[in-house]
């Protein structure tokens, strides 16, 4: 591949070299966690992980594993650093978003560590465009400190049917209230719009459910416009695991399969806008 050669001769200096023949693997699932600017990468031998917060409540976070890269080269246990996403997405789909059939974007992206930029490396039709894009050192991310032990309650749902569930529920309500239960409603969606209460319920058996399992009745209140970016990830996900802690803090996990089947992963933590009284 041109791309390769172009390149090879400055890896020895890069802390991070990541190949893909396909650099919209990368983009649709950024694309699934702009909400704000800025992004963290962290690379670790695991993969990528890119990090979006909002108003030190809501948390993005994709995960790209090693094995999605054709080339995943590492020389550090970790490296971790900011960009600009916007910018960053901009460039990732230079030749357009929309190519042509059987036509891909080839993308080799090389960091060479603190104080350097971003190289991007985009080979189409035989041309190669390069993009240098300026990082910066992050702040530490927050630190949701949600854990399994801690899950009280948890449902995963084909991401048709939650779909489904916002188009019925009155989005113009400030905030979205899920019940969970181990008896009736069992998992319950709730909004207060301006065109009144709305709900939408889940039975336990519904053909949606792949997984029920609820210790205690919980209810609590989060502020949509902290949810409304988890849409984009609905929008290209298979299906969604919805978490809740014994804080409420929320945790909806999409699992995305990629152009070519393989599949990633982008979470979104979220704490409760109201706290609810323990029974």
């Amino acid at each position: 591949m041109p791309l390769s050669t172009e390149s090879q001769s400055e890896d020895v200096q890069d802390v991070l070299v990541a190949n893909l023949d396909n650099a919209r693997s990368l983009s649709n699932i950024l694309k699934a966690i702009t909400c704000k600017d800025h992004a963290i990468f962290t690379a670790t031998a695991n993969g990528l992980k890119v990090t979006v917060e909002d108003c030190k409540c809501m948390q993005a976070n994709a995960f790209i594993q090693a094995d999605i890269f054709q080339e995943f080269m590492l020389k550090d246990d970790i490296v971790v650093f900011q960009v600009n996403l916007t910018v960053l997405l901009d460039c990732l789909n230079i030749f357009g978003g929309s190519p042509a059939a059987g036509v891909s974007t080839a993308l080799r992206m090389c960091y060479r560590g603190y104080g350097h930029p971003l190289t991007l490396f985009l080979e189409e039709g035989g041309v190669v465009t390069v993009c240098k894009i300026n990082t910066s050192e992050p702040e530490e991310p927050i630190d949701f400190e949600f854990s399994s032990s801690n899950v009280t309650n948890k449902v995963i749902l084909l991401s048709e049917s939650l779909k489904e569930a916002f188009s019925e529920l009155d989005m113009t309500s400030e905030v979205l209230e899920i019940t969970m239960s181990p008896s009736q409603p069992y998992f319950r969606l709730s909004t207060f719009g301006n065109s009144g209460n709305a709900h939408y319920d889940y039975s336990k058996d519904s053909d949606m459910m792949e997984l029920f399992q609820c210790d205690r009745t919980q209810t609590n209140r989060y502020k949509m416009s902290l949810l409304k970016p988890s849409t984009k990830a609905l929008a290209i996900s298979c299906k969604v695991s919805v978490r809740t802690d014994s804080r409420g803090v929320l945790s909806l996990q999409y699992l995305v399969r990629n152009d070519d089947g393989q599949i990633c992963f982008v979470e979104y933590f979220c704490c409760p806008d109201e706290e609810v009284e323990e029974g």
